[in-house]
């Protein structure tokens, strides 16, 4: 079938990208869905930090690629071997869980082996490529490829959800809420009562001071942009910029801002017997000074959280609960919805930090 979709052509692309047009936005044959593959019509798609560290090059992947990687949409067919029912809206996540190989026997706690080379490939599980374009390959990006008007899936790359909910909210559950709230839930794990501090108040940082609020947490949230300190206040946290934590300290702390300087920052700002959980996604070549000693002498631990360490099939309903609940408002995460040709803009706007959640909206 022909969809519309923004194919990145070139990683590495300087900025700003509104001049530097790295993405094409253009007509796309997409096949139909294979075995185990579902055909899935994009309603929302949010713009998160790992496209754009496609984009500038500090992930390198294949290209010409389909982007997006965080969003909801609703099933209009499916190949053969699928259960998920026509019409199903589902949450599409960006790490496909093969169920079997040693990796998805810890719970989350490590990325699926399988899915992740698929990922690396810009494949669907099982090396498949359904995108085409004049009669070349189109990547997909992590499994998903959500820039688009319809996207091919592994069904393994789904979880369903109930129709109250909305595809705005849907669409962020599938990595925002997964990695930042994945972070607080199944990596850092504090206890009842204890204060929880996010560096860094991008969009995973941000769904991850709401998750801890809501699971009932007194949150300290750190970021260098006045905006989303106030936004972060706005929420009932407190907040601070990295010039004005004096002496906090907490069991928990996680960075979300993808930076050595911001995991350094929320290292110092772990408490003796605590656990600073690293979710940023920085350069390869980065890197960040911390002292051995105090891992020893304070009994510290630093966890790598990858989606949050998360099942999605368990954690995506959880997530949707307390949404549901009331406790969740992930609607305050979205601060603007455009089209596909306003992406170059948008990149721009969320690499200068000016941004939380962009969604696109079909």
């Amino acid at each position: 079938m022909r969809i519309t979709g923004a194919v990145l052509e070139r990683c590495g692309a300087p900025a700003p990208y509104a001049e530097s047009l790295p993405i094409t936005v253009g007509p796309l044959e997409l096949d139909e869905p294979g075995s185990g593959e579902l055909l899935v019509r994009i309603e929302a798609a949010g713009l998160c930090h790992s496209d754009l560290s496609v984009v500038d090059g500090s992930r390198v992947r294949p290209v010409p690629m389909l982007l997006g990687h965080e969003a909801a949409g609703i099933v209009e067919a499916a190949g053969p071997g699928t259960a998920t029912a026509i019409g199903t809206r589902v949450v599409l996540t960006f790490l496909p869980r093969c169920g079997s190989c040693e990796a998805c026997g810890t719970g989350g706690r490590l990325p699926c082996a399988v899915g992740s080379a698929a990922n690396a490939a810009g494949t669907l599980v099982g090396g498949a490529v359904r995108i085409g374009r004049d009669g070349e390959r189109v990547r997909h990006h992590l499994g998903v490829s959500a820039f688009a008007t319809h996207a091919v899936v592994s069904e393994r790359s789904v979880v369903a959800v109930d129709a109250d909910v909305p595809p705005d909210i849907a669409a962020l559950l599938g990595c925002a809420v997964l990695t930042g709230g994945g972070a607080v839930v199944n990596a850092g794990t504090p206890n009842a009562g204890e204060t929880v501090v996010v560096v860094g108040l991008g969009g995973v940082g941000m769904a991850a001071l709401l998750v801890a609020q809501a699971l009932g947490h007194k949150v300290v949230g750190v970021d260098t942009v006045p905006a989303k300190l106030d936004l972060a206040r706005s929420l009932g946290a407190e907040a601070r910029s990295p010039g004005e934590v004096g002496d906090l300290r907490a069991p928990v702390v996680v960075e979300a801002a993808g930076s050595a300087r911001a995991f350094e920052t929320a290292f110092a700002l772990t408490a003796p017997g605590g656990t600073t959980v690293t979710v940023g996604l920085p350069h390869p070549d980065a890197r960040a000074a911390v002292s051995p000693l105090l891992l020893t002498a304070e009994a510290r631990t630093v966890v790598g959280s990858y989606l949050g360490s998360a099942v999605p099939g368990e954690d995506v309903p959880r997530y949707a609960d307390l949404w549901r609940a009331g406790r969740l408002p992930l609607d305050r995460l979205v601060s603007g919805r455009i089209g596909l040709d306003g992406l170059p803009a948008a990149l721009d706007r969320l690499a200068a930090g000016a941004a939380l959640r962009q969604l696109i909206v079909f």
